[in-house]
């Protein structure tokens, strides 16, 4: 073959690889057209009879002298991509996304501006049990300069014979002893029926992690203009958590943070595993405040203060963690709870940290 023949049959390949590359893209258009029209009609993306359809189709057609199974394997790749243009459009479409808004979201409570350069803390019981228990609590977070109170007045349970909280009275006594301390109150709503009724005595909705895909309650939460804290489900993927986010701002609503709390694995050692890279992953993928329960991820009162530090440490806009004047009785996670030395010394011992690491206190 002469020189001039090879270069000839270069060229032609150079052609081909151009035009197949604007097949490719032009096959690209089509699909993105497809998304929408999917999205439209509320159908899945990925079609695994229609794949196969397609495989055959090419099969059928295919007279080599490209294998089959090389012609599957581009083509796969070919469809893969495709689908995944669909969902990084879908990504951008999302109002909770980063990608439809740059900034950060600031959510303001009781003059606390969360998600923005200082950390917040929401501290306080597991669940309401009396006044004087959540009155000595309020006065031990206000003593700190705190702004929120956590309490658990419905209380979604694992086993329908523990502890269900006291409901409605709870909140009551939970926003008693915040008022008397200057304190916002935090507490998990488990239905929209309740919510109503609530909202009298809540500052902060909570959507607690078995309640992340009731989608009546997160659309419920979303028409009404109070924040809301959402919790990441037990075995939910970052995408499922987001999309839950997303329930909640299509109402209306964008006053909202979310917060990874553990999910389960087969581990053991903790209650959960603490995904602490959901934190960094959240923060790029939205632009709301991302907050780490280090309570109910680990379940161990040993193991708050270093993950505290790691959430801290790795981004998060805010730390949670549950503290009880007496948690040998408490009626609900007593092993997890701090008694009020302890919280003492967990406070002293993270700010220490974050004045180490030149982080605003």
């Amino acid at each position: 073959m002469s020189l001039n023949e090879l270069e000839s049959l270069r060229g032609k390949v150079d052609e081909l690889n151009l035009e197949i590359l604007r097949l490719i893209n032009e096959r690209a258009e089509v699909v993105q057209e497809i998304g929408k029209v999917k999205e439209k009609q509320g159908v899945n993306r990925y079609d695994p009879l229609r794949e196969r359809h397609m495989l055959n189709l090419l099969k059928d057609f295919n007279h080599g002298p490209v294998p089959q199974s090389t012609v599957e394997h581009i083509f796969k790749e070919i469809f893969k991509t495709a689908l995944e243009q669909q969902e990084e459009d879908q990504r951008k479409a999302l109002l909770v996304s980063r990608k439809k808004k740059k900034e950060d979201t600031v959510v303001e409570v009781n003059g606390e501006k969360i998600g923005q350069d200082i950390p917040t803390f929401i501290f306080g019981p597991c669940a309401v049990e009396s006044y004087e228990q959540v009155s000595t609590v309020a006065k031990a977070v206000a003593a700190k300069g705190q702004k929120l109170i956590r309490g658990g007045a419905y209380k979604p349970r694992t086993s329908p014979y523990d502890f269900q909280g006291l409901g409605l009275e709870g909140l009551k006594i939970l926003s008693r002893a915040a008022k008397e301390n200057g304190l916002a109150v935090v507490s998990e709503i488990v239905t929209p029926g309740h919510l109503e009724e609530a909202l009298d005595y809540v500052d902060v909705i909570q959507i607690g992690a078995r309640n992340m895909q009731n989608f009546e309650l997160l659309k419920a939460a979303g028409s009404v203009r109070k924040p809301v804290l959402l919790k990441r489900g037990l075995a939910a993927t970052i995408d499922e958590f987001i999309n839950a986010a997303e329930y909640i701002i299509s109402q209306g609503n964008d006053q909202i943070m979310l917060c990874e709390r553990g999910i389960r694995t087969y581990e053991r050692a903790t209650r959960n595993t603490l995904d602490i890279s959901a934190v960094p992953i959240l923060k790029q993928e939205t632009h709301l405040p991302v907050f780490v329960d280090v309570t109910h991820s680990t379940g161990r009162r040993d193991l708050l203060l270093p993950t505290a530090k790691a959430a801290i440490a790795v981004g998060a806009d805010g730390v949670m963690a549950e503290v009880h004047p007496d948690p040998a009785v408490a009626l609900s996670d007593a092993q997890q709870q701090m008694n009020l030395e302890q919280f003492d010394e967990f406070y002293s011992e993270l700010q220490k940290f974050m004045k180490s690491h030149a982080i605003l206190v």
